[in-house]
């Protein structure tokens, strides 16, 4: 049976009833090996492989970098989106109020929601709780005593993420829809220092999809082309953050739900090392999605990252982090980056589109004339890693619903649904073996570093693909447009490191193109001063969309 690349309408909805059968689930997950590339595993030596991992602890290439800063200064933007660093600059010279911006945030929210189709980035508001925030830190500005560079900004929160009194259902219907009783740890940390919540956004369902659609949302479509979709599964946090809504948005990644998002509507985005920020309070329950921001400057991705991360008793994956020295985030925005050696794998580029090779070689050539090196390398293991990917984080999650899959399936979308019935069918030697084969990534990856600071891929294969409002309503499985999304996203995901996406360019459709940054367990910072240095240069820039918001007027 070869399945057609894109199925919704009828064709979803038989599908879904078939994939509900054993034999049905095995014929389609035939199907779905073929497409996903798992199938190529089975053919791997046993070199390839490793032992089954007891812990998911990123392993080091090579001691810590020790890069200093160049005090290149911060870095000037355009005018638009509306960054912290110029909401603070408001605030202190009385220009602007945080009370004033987070009742024109909540108020363009809801314009962007009446659009059609909606590009709608807030699932549920805290209006009130919001309100009352900003008029605290209204009054400490007024008295020259903010809390820090997120003091009275407006941000958004994935739905996946607790925000006390608002529900965390993880983009489902089958999730309680109570409110919850306390915020999780990243978002605590936030408030903490001033950041004001508006609202949690949409996702897809369970984050299964990184396309952008889930048939119990309206989720938002790209700012950039109201005919395409915004990625996933950070949908909301993605178009958040594009609009120029809010200057940045917590997301997850689990296999790109951070850097696709990022990617396709041309924002930056960081999912951090495995264990450098808290996951207490998040519906994650697996071995590969990490939290993170998604940002309309570098600065506000260093800022945010640095305030969430750090060890915490209530999440023991952060226990074997090492400290992340204070200001190390900030101080690496003026880095640049002399010397830094960046690794290409031209395999896994000639993977890609052409029009986001063009873009990303563009960026990496500028990079090169500051003083970068581009280093050629091979790893391998690359190409194998979404097809270990998809059957590590597909089968972790069908563990964990498999309550709500049991008890009425009828609640799940057809794409869920089929999703649920084909991993049902997938053998535990299969995910066994994917962990071994992904023990053997690690080390490949870990050996790599050993040579270079940094691993150069593409965020996305393609840029954001097209859906109708048909598509939008009843949902759809399309998994060429889900291996497009993932392709390159995986890699990080399975080894645990750090990985930004930053906005390169467009296509000639005008949709936005990412470059992907992978760099070394524990160091973000090199990771961020090369991002930051490509906004700096002009080589990354968040472009305005078609749909935006001005936060300043």
């Amino acid at each position: 049976m070869k399945a057609p690349s894109r199925m919704s309408g009828k064709l979803l909805r038989a599908t879904a009833r078939v994939a509900r059968t054993e034999a049905g689930a095995r014929i389609i997950l035939r199907a779905y090996r073929s497409d996903l590339g798992i199938d190529l595993l089975d053919d791997l030596p046993e070199s390839a492989r490793g032992d089954v991992p007891l812990h998911v602890t990123p392993t080091t290439g090579r001691p810590p970098r020790a890069g200093e800063d160049a005090r290149l200064g911060p870095i000037d933007g355009p005018a638009w989106p509306t960054t912290s660093a110029r909401l603070a600059g408001a605030y202190a010279a009385g220009t602007a109020t945080p009370r004033a911006i987070v009742e024109r945030a909540i108020a363009e929210a809801r314009r962007l929601a009446a659009m059609t189709p909606s590009i709608g980035p807030i699932l549920a508001y805290t209006e009130r709780e919001a309100i009352a925030e900003a008029d605290a830190a209204t009054a400490r500005y007024a008295a020259k005593t903010p809390r820090g560079p997120l003091d009275g900004v407006p941000c958004t929160v994935k739905e996946q993420t607790g925000v006390r009194g608002l529900p965390r259902q993880s983009g489902a219907s089958f999730q309680s829809a109570a409110p919850r009783d306390a915020d999780a740890t990243v978002v605590a940390r936030l408030r903490a220092a001033g950041a004001i919540v508006i609202g949690s956004s949409p996702m897809t369902e369970h984050g299964l999809s990184p396309i952008g659609q889930n048939a119990q949302r309206t989720l938002p479509k790209n700012p950039h082309s109201p005919r395409h979709t915004a990625g996933g599964s950070s949908t909301g946090a993605g178009v958040s953050v594009a609009t120029g809504l809010v200057p940045f948005a917590l997301g997850a990644d689990g296999g790109g739900s951070i850097r696709i998002p990022a990617s396709i509507n041309g924002v930056f985005g960081i999912k951090p090392t495995w264990g450098r920020v808290s996951r207490a309070g998040d519906s994650s329950a697996d071995t590969v999605s990490h939290l993170g921001p998604l940002a309309s400057s570098c600065t506000d991705l260093a800022h945010s990252l640095a305030i969430i991360a750090g060890h915490d008793p209530d999440d023991p994956e952060t226990h074997r982090a090492p400290p992340l020295d204070a200001g190390s985030l900030a101080r690496a925005l003026g880095r640049g980056v002399r010397g830094l050696r960046i690794g290409v794998d031209e395999r896994e580029w000639r993977d890609a589109a052409s029009s986001v090779q063009t873009a990303g070689r563009e960026a990496l050539r500028a990079l090169e004339r500051e003083g970068a090196v581009l280093v050629p390398l091979d790893i391998e293991m690359a190409r194998y890693a979404p097809a270990i990917g998809y059957l590590t984080i597909g089968l972790e999650i069908r563990a964990g619903i498999h309550w709500a899959w049991r008890e009425d399936p009828n609640k799940m979308s057809d794409d869920l649904q089929i999703a649920m019935g084909v991993l049902g069918a997938v053998s535990a030697h299969d995910y066994l073996d994917a962990q071994r084969l992904r023990a053997g990534l690690r080390r490949e990856v870990a050996k790599a570093f050993g040579g270079v600071d940094l691993l150069a891929l593409p965020a996305t294969g393609e840029t954001a693909p097209a859906a109708n409002a048909a598509e939008m309503v009843s949902g759809f499985a399309d998994t060429r447009a889900l291996h497009a999304m993932c392709r390159f996203n995986f890699l990080a995901n399975l080894t645990g490191l750090p990985a930004s996406s930053c906005p390169v360019g467009l296509d000639a459709d005008r949709l936005p193109i990412g470059l992907q940054l992978v760099g070394d367990a524990w160091d973000e910072a090199t990771v961020i001063a090369a991002t930051a240095h490509l906004e700096r240069i002009g080589a990354a820039r968040v472009e305005p969309p078609q749909i935006r918001v001005a936060l300043l007027g």
